[in-house]
């Protein structure tokens, strides 16, 4: 085993082919360890002189694992993944047949965090970076961080099955009303789909208008990183542009990012004409995601990140992600101080949705009160 750093953005783009061979040997990764993900996150969001990815290869120079690192701004800079906050699961790449890349690429991560701190976040449970923790030698902290709800990749019926039978059955009127309605779909081939994301996007601001949209969601940056790395990955069968039609136009669009185990719906625009029409848009969205998740072999429908109240109507497992915190040699005193930070503004976050919820909850007693004078 021999391990390298890539600094040089150039060089990480070449990597691409080698890379694609390493993911898919890595029964672990998401569509967010994709290649084209990575390099077009870099291009959008990366700093100069910023790039760490730590390679770790046999004698015969055969690429066995990957860490797409980068290092933070800030003092006492740690390193982090490339993918930000605008990619749900992060992880390294291991090749399965090759056990003893896990601790050759500890090893190379440990040289490469000397004096600061690996932080990886949003890591999915049995992420092939909960191997390199294992492995690691140092001052190490396991910490909570998003939540994320899931579903089995079952058809329609079955999920119905999870829910009330009164709710079952309305949700079978809305299908019919959907059909009624003569909703078509429509998957998005790859020369299309730079189009079908500017549709997509349009729609999407169309949706939040006048309401709390992700800012990023509305930049240049984000739609110039959609366009370059979607169009690889449908290519490659990595992710999944659908676009629903009513009467000729393109009502919704939907973006669903694919690997052999797991589909997750990512982001999707839709016209706020079909909630006039009385048209369950998330319900439609789920349908679609489970025909196309279901037959393609995978376990899990994933809602991704977020555990927003309609995701709970069909009663999903909730699977919360970690944020693994390594310590580089020398650097324990900031791992734990980063730590009690996080945890920190996790205490405070919790703090002001119970008063937010606490004050709703006596407006509301309030109001009912005041109803009855």
């Amino acid at each position: 085993m021999r391990a390298e750093v890539c600094r040089d953005p150039e060089v990480f783009r070449l990597l691409g082919a080698e890379w694609r061979v390493l993911y898919g040997r890595c029964a672990t990764a998401t569509p967010f360890q994709s290649h084209a993900w990575l390099y077009s996150w870099w291009l959008s969001y990366g700093r100069p002189g910023a790039l760490r990815v730590v390679l770790v290869r046999r004698a015969d120079g055969t690429l066995v694992a990957a860490a797409p690192l980068m290092r933070a701004g800030g003092p006492l800079s740690p390193l982090t993944q490339l993918g930000g906050s605008i990619t749900d699961f992060t992880d390294v790449l291991v090749d399965d047949d090759c056990p003893e890349a896990v601790p050759a690429l500890a090893a190379a991560l440990a040289r490469a965090a000397r004096g600061t701190v690996l932080d990886l976040r949003e890591v999915r449970p049995g992420a092939a970076a909960e191997r390199i923790y294992a492995a690691w030698r140092g001052p190490r902290r396991r910490l909570p961080d998003s939540d994320c709800l899931e579903l089995p990749a079952a058809p329609m019926e079955d999920l119905l099955q999870r829910i009330p039978s009164g709710k079952a059955q309305r949700m079978r009127a809305k299908f019919r009303k959907m059909d009624a309605l003569g909703i078509d779909t429509r998957v998005v081939p790859g020369p299309e789909v730079p189009a079908a994301l500017d549709r997509l996007l349009t729609l999407h601001r169309l949706q939040w208008r006048g309401r709390g949209v992700t800012a990023e969601h509305t930049s240049g940056r984000f739609a110039r990183h959609l366009s370059r790395a979607v169009r690889p990955m449908v290519e490659r069968g990595e992710a999944m542009v659908t676009e629903f039609r009513l009467d000729g136009a393109v009502v919704c669009a939907d973006l669903t990012l694919v690997s052999p185990r797991l589909a997750g719906g990512y982001l999707y625009g839709a016209d706020p004409a079909l909630r006039d029409r009385k048209v369950d848009v998330a319900a439609m969205l789920l349908r679609h995601g489970a025909r196309e998740a279901g037959g393609n072999g995978r376990a899990t429908l994933s809602m991704l990140r977020g555990t927003e109240p309609y995701k709970h109507h069909w009663r999903p497992e909730t699977v919360p992600n970690q944020r693994l915190l390594l310590a580089g040699s020398g650097a324990g005193p900031l791992l734990w101080a980063r730590a009690g930070a996080a945890l920190g503004r996790r205490w405070a976050a919790r703090q002001a949705r119970e008063r937010e919820w606490l004050g709703r909850a006596v407006r509301r007693v309030g109001l009912r009160g005041a109803g009855t004078d």
